[in-house]
């Protein structure tokens, strides 16, 4: 059984600009988690707050690197999420580089992974490892060139991926189905070993999990 990270904290986080509730990612993370997304560049607030609400479910942590196409206190971004923010660690970066020197200084086994309508793998073919990071590009442009650049190579990751579809009428799938695609996918191949929590781990007595699904 793996002890789940807990993805809550007793003191709300201000001054971060994170929705309410949301925990701040430290410096270090913990070497242990099994998957991470980064969305780079995101423009849709309502699409990033469908992830957060993904990642909380899967626990997973959240990358958001800059510029994005909203405040990230949006209330769009917030009313997405509805009230999972408290169980998502959300981690801000302000530009691809901060972001690739923050992924460097990470201790363990890790990889960037990047999903992109070119990829040379098919998502489900794919062999995801423990230390996987998931990056995702805007809903409008894509990945910016470094960034699949350091996807591409050997030394942060070495893999572009790509989900399937008909593109006959639709250009791409959604942002937030996309992630969810892809998380789910990962998450089966290793086990779903991040959602084996035992129930001491995983609830906190002043802010429990949400056992009962609320839908917008």
């Amino acid at each position: 059984m793996v002890n789940c990270v807990l993805y809550m904290t007793a003191e709300k986080v201000t001054g971060s600009g994170l929705p309410y509730g949301a925990a701040q990612a430290t410096e270090s993370i913990p070497s242990n988690n099994m998957l991470q997304v980064v969305l780079v560049s995101p423009q849709i607030p309502g699409n990033t707050g469908c992830i957060a609400r993904t990642c909380a479910a899967s626990g997973v942590k959240l990358h958001l690197v800059e510029p994005l196409g909203f405040k990230i206190d949006d209330a769009k971004v917030k009313r997405a999420g509805l009230d999972y923010w408290p169980y998502v660690v959300v981690k801000v970066h302000p530009s691809w580089a901060e972001f690739r020197n923050y992924f460097s200084l990470q201790n363990g086994e890790k990889r960037l992974l990047a999903f992109t309508k070119r990829g040379t793998a098919i998502h489900s073919d794919f062999t995801y490892r423990p230390g996987d990071w998931l990056v995702f590009g805007s809903e409008t442009s894509g990945l910016p060139p470094d960034a699949l650049d350091d996807c591409r190579s050997e030394a942060y990751g070495g893999a572009t991926i790509k989900i399937p579809m008909l593109d006959t009428y639709v250009r791409c799938l959604n942002l937030s189905v996309s992630v969810g695609i892809a998380v789910y996918e990962a998450a089966r191949q290793l086990n779903y070993e991040q959602f084996q929590c035992s129930s001491d781990a995983c609830i906190n007595s002043e802010n429990p999990f949400i056992t009962e699904d609320i839908f917008a």
